[in-house]
């Protein structure tokens, strides 16, 4: 034990242990971050920022103001996602999927890189550009925090969209990954080219093309796509389906390469579930305001409440009472509710090491 003091903002006795010449405060779960208010108070507000309910609409029903709200938000945001979410070094995802969110900060155009595996949020980095550099630093950050968890982790794959940056990205951090095409994006793409224009032609190729994505083995996928690309280019198919389908026979590799890693992600579905309400609470913000650094902190916050506020009652039962998707992951939660679990998972910041700034 190092001293106590008594908390002028909540009249609490406050702890203070000292380990290897480090002091470290021992805060009760039931106390918010910072002093800011009861934990048990602020629950209920936080939750609602799950389905994008804004800061005036939270203070209407709970009381104080926006702004105390948004920086109760943020302060969860200065903890480790991964180190947080991921308790257990085994747990860490060896299959990813990573994508980049288009948004604006003040008017300007940005990029949330987004990184998520097992139904959670585990990166949500800001950036100003898509270009490499960016990207290697904004994805840096979940590798900085993996490393965190387990010294010389390495994801075995990566599913991204094909962006030329992103790629070069996660193959400069981690070398011995492995890159897979999201096959869902070449659907996509082939969709809202061709499917009001030629309307019949389009689901003829859809459904040869699903067929493809069905093969059981690798030699079979690649065989179906061959076969596909001639059936497309003997029924002169138009130009703009036609494109695509030769781009996926350029590509077999790439998105062959799943079948050698069972359990990899063959399209991003995963990502765009969680980005979709990723969209909803950005656009519900009406995008980002001030600088990167608060921008980054909103959005890292809002993406650990995410990952710990419970699912709907269906989903709960189907997962025989595992509430959040951070429990589901783990295996267990510290505490029945679950903003007290998020705190006493985010002990140290979610870090293994001592804080940066010892109190």
């Amino acid at each position: 034990m190092k001293d106590n003091y008594i908390s002028k903002k909540q009249n609490i006795m406050i702890r203070r242990i000292e380990i290897s010449g480090i002091a470290h405060t021992i805060r009760p779960s039931f106390v918010m971050p910072y002093m800011t208010g009861m934990t048990d108070d602020a629950e209920k507000g936080l939750f609602l920022r799950k389905f994008s309910v804004p800061f005036w609409g939270i203070a209407h029903l709970f009381g104080r103001g926006p702004m105390y709200w948004e920086r109760m938000e943020q302060s969860l945001g200065r903890n480790s996602i991964v180190g947080t979410t991921v308790k257990d070094p085994g747990k860490l995802p060896e299959h990813v999927v990573a994508d980049e969110k288009h948004t604006r900060i003040g008017g300007e155009k940005a990029f949330v890189a987004t990184t998520v595996a097992k139904e959670c949020v585990l990166g949500a980095s800001v950036t100003d550009s898509a270009c490499e550099d960016s990207l290697k630093k904004a994805y840096g950050t979940y590798k900085e925090e993996a490393l965190g968890v387990a010294p010389g982790y390495s994801p075995e794959t990566v599913n991204t969209d094909g962006w030329k940056a992103t790629m070069n990205a996660w193959e400069s951090l981690f070398p011995s990954v492995t890159l897979i095409l999201c096959f869902l994006h070449m659907f996509i793409s082939i969709r809202d080219r061709a499917k009001k224009k030629f309307g019949e032609i389009y689901h003829e190729v859809v459904t040869r093309l699903w067929e493809c994505y069905g093969a059981p083995t690798r030699a079979s996928f690649s065989q179906r796509v061959r076969r596909l690309a001639e059936w497309a280019e003997k029924t002169s198919v138009p130009s703009v389906i036609a494109d695509k389908i030769v781009k996926i026979r350029k590509n077999i590799d790439a998105f062959a390469r799943a079948y050698a890693f069972p359990g990899a992600h063959r399209t991003s579905n995963m990502l765009d579930r969680l980005m979709r309400r990723m969209d909803r609470h950005i656009f519900n913000t009406h995008y980002f305001h001030g600088v990167i650094f608060s921008a980054e902190l909103g959005i890292r916050g809002w993406s650990l409440i995410l990952n710990f506020a419970p699912s709907n009652p269906y989903t709960v039962k189907n997962y025989e009472g595992s509430q959040s998707p951070a429990e589901r992951l783990n295996g267990f939660r510290y505490h029945e509710n679950w903003l007290h679990n998020l705190l006493i998972s985010a002990s140290l910041g979610g870090f293994r090491e001592p804080p940066l700034n010892p109190l």
